[in-house]
């Protein structure tokens, strides 16, 4: 489409620097509203929507019921790119290089010269992900997954101009733990 894109956060910057959001439409998941949700995370987010009510927002329900599956997802194309996009880094034209003896053990020495362990973890991870046996399996089903994430997050700004999303308790836990382990997402 060939449309002009509203600047929809200067409106409720302004809005909300007059104290208004009269006319705003803010929504909020309710997959993420569940048993398990930490108790601070959610008194402070009804705070936050007990301020935009009483600013003149209006709180509607929209529903996001693939999100639950956007950290797998995440880290199965997240790893399939980084397989391809590094291939090259072989060190003989691109990436560090180990002089060694012969040819073969120069490639050898070089190609996990340049990365760290996390990179080589990913890399391994893509390249079993991208193989010719899982490619269904992996990434394409992924893909489609990826897909049906964006349409829950375009249904649901069909439905309002703002949407509040934070991150639900599971995705919490999982950052915490690849933290914990020196893993970022």
């Amino acid at each position: 489409l060939d449309e002009p894109v509203p600047d929809f956060a200067a409106a409720a910057a302004k809005g909300a620097a007059a104290g208004s959001l009269a006319g705003v439409r803010v929504g909020l998941p309710k997959e993420y509203f569940t048993a398990g949700l930490d108790a601070g995370v959610e008194e402070q987010l009804k705070k936050a929507v007990e301020k935009l009510r009483a600013m003149g927002a209006e709180i509607v329900d929209v529903s996001l019921p693939h999100s639950k599956y956007a950290v797998t997802v995440y880290y199965i194309l997240a790893t399939a790119e980084a397989s391809a996009n590094l291939a090259r880094f072989d060190g003989m034209r691109y990436g560090a290089r180990v002089e060694a003896g012969d040819l073969n053990e120069t490639y050898f020495k070089s190609r996990g010269a340049g990365f760290g362990n996390e990179v080589k973890r990913r890399i391994l991870l893509g390249t079993y992900v991208l193989s010719s046996g899982y490619y269904d399996a992996y990434y394409r089903k992924a893909a489609q997954v990826r897909r049906l994430i964006r349409q829950d997050y375009l249904d649901a700004l069909q439905q309002c101009i703002l949407a509040c999303f934070h991150f639900c308790q599971h995705l919490l836990e999982t950052w915490t733990v690849k933290v914990g382990v020196g893993i970022t997402v």
